[in-house]
């Protein structure tokens, strides 16, 4: 008996050594950025400090900072329009590398680039899809850390509820969005914080809240990703302006 039973807890070691062998695998099969970010952004000249890529104005020291959570699977390099978009206008933004390129297991990642720029007062966290996610659990966690927070064709989880409070929110969202589709927007508004703009992008899709090129389960998209990424930059811009 004690045989079979050693039998049986080796092998179910072995399938779990397995399991995790081939998600890890899965995990580095990772959304890169597509050529078409180099013909928006000089990538030879991206600055990185540590796990993060970061996005320092030129011109003035920031007072206010952005921390963009990558989707699953998505390198931090395919939202760096964003990055230089909203630095040319004073922000501090900084977008991180995350565990397993699943930022749900590293929700508290942004507190390591919040201690290392003391001098930013206010900061805003969110992200794209499931980085949206995990930003929000990050900043209903640390309400007195952050100002802000933004979707990205993303939601809050059942576990954030926001719905009494009146944190400044923002949603943006894609009308062919295959992923995050907009009847889970709808079905999630109620988690939302009473000061919450909801701002839809007509002809977007999922793919092209990053420059990273088609994503499986996801429509087709009526607008370019250039013209996508700048509708988003200027909606994000004129509610961070309005902070």
């Amino acid at each position: 008996m004690k045989k079979w039973l050693k039998i049986i807890l080796i092998l179910l070691a072995l399938l779990v050594i397995a399991g995790m062998s081939v998600f890890y695998y899965w995990s580095q099969q990772t959304y890169s950025p597509s050529e078409t970010l180099d013909e928006l952004v000089d990538t030879a000249s991206l600055q990185y400090d540590g796990d993060w890529l970061v996005f320092e104005p030129i011109s003035q020291e920031a007072s206010k900072g952005i921390i963009i959570y990558p989707g699953a699977k998505v390198e931090p390099e395919a939202y760096s329009y964003y990055g230089e978009t909203l630095s040319n206008k004073g922000y501090f933004v900084a977008i991180p590398k995350v565990r397993l390129n699943f930022p749900i297991l590293e929700t508290n990642k942004a507190t390591d680039v919040v201690e290392q720029y003391p001098a930013i007062d206010d900061w805003f966290i969110g992200g794209h899809s499931l980085g949206g996610v995990a930003a929000a659990k990050f900043a209903d966690e640390n309400p007195d850390i952050i100002t802000g927070i933004f979707f990205l064709g993303s939601y809050p989880a059942n576990s954030t509820d926001f719905s009494d409070t009146s944190v400044p929110m923002l949603s943006i969202y894609a009308e062919n969005d295959g992923l995050t589709t907009l009847e889970q927007i709808n079905e999630t508004r109620d988690l939302l914080s009473k000061e919450t703009k909801m701002v839809e992008i007509e002809g977007g899709n999922h793919a092209q809240f990053g420059i990273y090129g088609p994503q499986k389960g996801d429509e087709q998209a009526s607008i370019t990703v250039s013209k996508q990424q700048d509708i988003i930059s200027e909606v994000l811009l004129n509610w961070l302006d309005d902070q």
